[in-house]
């Protein structure tokens, strides 16, 4: 069936626009609620459970405060700026889910559509280039509050997001090696072709996760904000609703980055285990499954980023920096190579894209991440505080230690 056309066309995908954000937005308010009943949980205490059977209308109370609150702007702030940053922050996270394909083809009497909003064939680099425009607003929000601890904030955050862009980027080159293309819809194609991408390029998924962590501004890469040092970084001067859009952007940011790891890395909105869902004629049950499983990997990522938040600490300044320029940049340069190369033989050997194709991957990865795990356990690239004494070095200087303790006891005696 061919895709419908006219106003058809318009009216399904109004249609479709409206539930996907209904959802979307429905899912980032109470991700709010989730942060705090988890971190409630691993801390062993109650969290919000007064407003509405186990708290479920706590978000809505949250939404409704926040409307009602005083909004304030520092008389020494640039206020035209200063209003304009949240909703520079806030438009870039409510953009970038369009593109991502949130079930298999759903049929309709018109013709098929899309689950993906706006279908682009550039849908992939779509989402780089928008995601990355929410740093302005976070920037913006620290100089123009003309307060020190904002513009640290600021001034973190463009650093940060410069310095994890390039390696995000990076990180997705070698799906496009596998892809063959830019389509979101063709990357979730060929994981159902062969395996997940998450098998195939491991090196890739976890160093795309960790860039992640740092994009979304999220433990242990919230140094922009950083409590114990900023106060609250480059929101420290906002308030009521204001305020509340730089959240709500952060957790849109973590729920579209939990979609773009899905799609990219565990099949999208593919079933594991099973060819219904991308073979035969489309059928509503198909896309309510597919859109059931993306939806279902979503949430777990969003549940991953919270238990992150709240077991580990946060990185010092010189160590995130030594992270994304010391060992993801060259490693990634180095991977890229290194899975051209493989893809590159076996093409020339003749190795379809089937068993012996995806364990050859899995095999190639497996040995990069045992050697980067030795290497990072070292400590001599992430932690530039850890020790870098030979064993040798460092039994030498506990004899001169020892030396000096038995002459002090001795001068001790004889006085």
């Amino acid at each position: 069936m061919s895709e419908p056309t006219g106003l058809a066309w318009v009216a399904l995908s109004f249609a479709k626009l409206l539930a996907i954000f209904v959802v979307y937005l429905g899912t980032v308010a109470y991700t709010t609620l989730a942060e705090r009943r988890i971190s409630a949980w691993i801390q062993d205490r109650h969290g919000p459970n007064r407003v509405g059977p186990q708290g479920l209308f706590q978000p809505i109370a949250d939404g409704i405060k926040n409307l009602l609150k005083e909004e304030t702007i520092p008389g020494s702030a640039s206020p035209w700026l200063f209003v304009l940053a949240p909703a520079l922050a806030f438009v870039p996270a409510f953009v970038t889910w369009a593109v991502i394909p949130w079930g298999a083809p759903l049929p309709t009497p018109w013709g098929t559509i899309s689950l993906a909003v706006a279908d682009l064939p550039v849908g992939f680099l779509f989402i780089l280039a928008i995601s990355s425009l929410g740093v302005y607003g976070i920037t913006l929000a620290g100089w123009s509050s003309n307060n020190k601890y904002s513009l640290l904030g600021g001034l973190r955050s463009s650093a940060q997001m410069v310095s994890y862009e390039i390696a995000m980027g990076l990180s997705t080159i070698p799906v496009l090696l596998l892809a063959g293309n830019v389509a979101m819809g063709d990357i979730v194609a060929q994981q159902q072709a062969t395996s997940w991408n998450a098998v195939l390029l491991s090196v890739a998924f976890l160093t795309f996760l960790v860039s992640a962590f740092a994009e979304t501004n999220r433990l242990p890469f919230d140094l922009p904000e950083a409590e114990s040092e900023l106060v609250a970084g480059y929101h420290t001067e906002y308030s009521a609703m204001k305020y509340s859009m730089f959240m709500i952007a952060e957790y849109a940011n973590m729920m579209t980055a939990g979609a773009f790891i899905s799609t990219l890395f565990l099949g999208g909105w593919d079933i594991p285990f099973t060819t219904w869902d991308s073979t035969g004629a489309p059928s509503a049950l198909k896309s309510a499954a597919t859109f059931a499983m993306l939806y279902a990997k979503t949430l777990f990522w969003l549940f991953f980023f919270i238990w992150v938040r709240w077991t580990l600490p946060r990185f010092r300044y010189d160590q995130l920096m030594a992270l994304g320029w010391r060992v993801l940049l060259p490693l990634l340069l180095a991977y890229i190579v290194l899975i051209a190369s493989v893809l590159l033989a076996l093409d020339a050997v003749g190795i379809g894209r089937g068993g012996a194709y995806v364990a050859t991957l899995f095999g190639v990865n497996v040995a990069v991440v045992a050697v980067v795990a030795f290497w990072l356990d070292r400590g001599r690239l992430v932690s530039p505080a850890a020790s870098r004494l030979q064993v040798q070095e460092l039994e030498r200087l506990r004899q001169v230690a020892a030396r000096r303790a038995a002459i002090a006891a001795a001068g001790s005696r004889g006085t």
